[in-house]
């Protein structure tokens, strides 16, 4: 009788527990609002990213290129804060990519991940159109004066190689969400922007450049912003395996969006 009191009791507190845990990440019942934090966040990233150079062509300048660069990595690091737990915050094709390469990030849900993105840029670029029309080129990424395709491909390379080991490295250590991930991430766009701005445009997502360049209509160069970022993703996931081997347990629950024991909804 004892040992079927105890049963009980261990089922009941086990169904309490249950009850009182929040949704597993994995729960596709919850997908929708991973998703609508992608396009939300993609779209407030592509908003600043985008915007400053509309805004200065707009104001006659008063957005300096330091302002235009900072603003993308500060933004980020604020996403990172409010909508991390919830999705990963990748908000970048090109970091979902890695996290699926890294086998962190499941690949059927890759697909979901890169149209919300998408979906999220490009309604930023018709907002800013909307408002402003194609003055400053809708904000596009492009070579700066002199600068040749091949000169912008190969920084759009090494510089989104840098952003996903820096991406990779904070989620190795599970805190891909939280002050550590955000500043270590926020911090690197604004470092890369401050100095390649003026190569490349500093760009590191595909989704950024290619949603102004779809709306003004002019895909001449979108093509480095996507093989660029793209190709310096798999040698981030690359440089990632030889620093650190295999993917680790704390690495995958930081690209999901989830850090502790309990996995977040």
């Amino acid at each position: 009788m004892t040992s079927v009191r105890a049963n009980k009791h261990n089922a009941q507190r086990e169904r309490m527990t249950r009850r009182q845990k929040p949704p597993n990440f994995l729960d596709p019942l919850h997908e929708w609002r991973r998703l609508f934090a992608e396009a939300w966040g993609t779209f407030l990233l592509v908003l600043v990213a985008a915007g400053g150079a509309v805004v200065s062509a707009r104001s006659g300048g008063a957005v300096t290129l330091g302002m235009s660069v900072a603003a993308p990595g500060l933004m980020v690091m604020a996403i990172i804060y409010f909508m991390g737990s919830v999705s990963g915050a990748h908000l970048n094709p090109a970091v979902t990519l890695a996290f699926a390469v890294r086998r962190n990030f499941p690949w059927r849900r890759v697909p979901g991940y890169m149209l919300a993105q998408l979906l999220g840029g490009l309604a930023a670029a018709l907002f800013l159109k909307t408002l402003f029309g194609t003055v400053g080129a809708l904000g596009a990424t492009l070579p700066g004066n002199g600068i040749s395709s091949g000169t912008a491909l190969a920084m759009e390379v090494v510089l989104t190689a840098g952003l996903v080991n820096t991406i990779l490295g904070t989620a190795a250590g599970a805190r891909n969400i939280g002050p550590n991930g955000a500043i270590a991430v926020g911090g690197y766009i604004v470092l890369a922007g401050f100095w390649a701005a003026p190569i490349s445009g500093a760009s590191m997502n595909p989704v950024r450049s290619m949603a102004p360049d779809l709306l003004r209509g002019d895909l001449g160069t979108t093509w480095i912003y996507v093989a660029g970022p793209i190709l310096g993703a798999l040698i981030g996931v690359l440089f990632e395996w030889i620093l650190k081997g295999k993917p680790t347990t704390s690495g995958s629950l930081a690209a999901q969006g989830s850090l502790d024991d309990e996995p977040l909804p």
